[in-house]
């Protein structure tokens, strides 16, 4: 096991600083696509189903939004270089890590609750 380790932190690159979010969350992960010789950067913004897998070279999360009325699914590895940059949109309050439920869900039963952030009293008193 050593000997994994000491090859995965070998090819490690650099490791981009991305906000923590878990399932439930809406995030827009802007990303590069290589089409023939040009690079461009799209956006896919949707609701996380799951975070998977333990060490960062590993670590993949699969985003799920609805376009065009069909449910489109996509799985990013955490430490892919093609990603450029990871957005927190909304924090969900969900009861489970992995909300594959949502699949069988459409219209406002598929809504997620938003989190609701407490004030301290004593940061609304200064």
């Amino acid at each position: 096991m050593d000997y994994i380790k000491l090859v995965n932190e070998a090819f490690a690159t650099e490791k981009k600083e991305y906000p923590s979010f878990k399932g439930g969350d809406t995030i827009t992960v802007t990303y590069r696509i290589k089409e023939g010789d040009k690079e461009r950067l799209q956006k896919f913004r949707g609701v996380v189903l799951q975070l998977r897998g333990n060490s960062p070279e590993t670590k993949t999360f699969t985003i799920r939004k609805i376009s065009n009325g069909v449910g489109v699914e996509r799985i990013f590895p955490m430490n892919s270089p093609f990603i450029e940059s990871i957005e927190l949109n909304k924090v969900g309050d969900v009861r489970r890590a992995r909300i594959f439920y949502l699949r069988n869900l459409s219209g406002k039963k598929a809504r997620i609750k938003e989190k609701k952030v407490s004030i301290n009293k004593e940061e609304s008193a200064q």
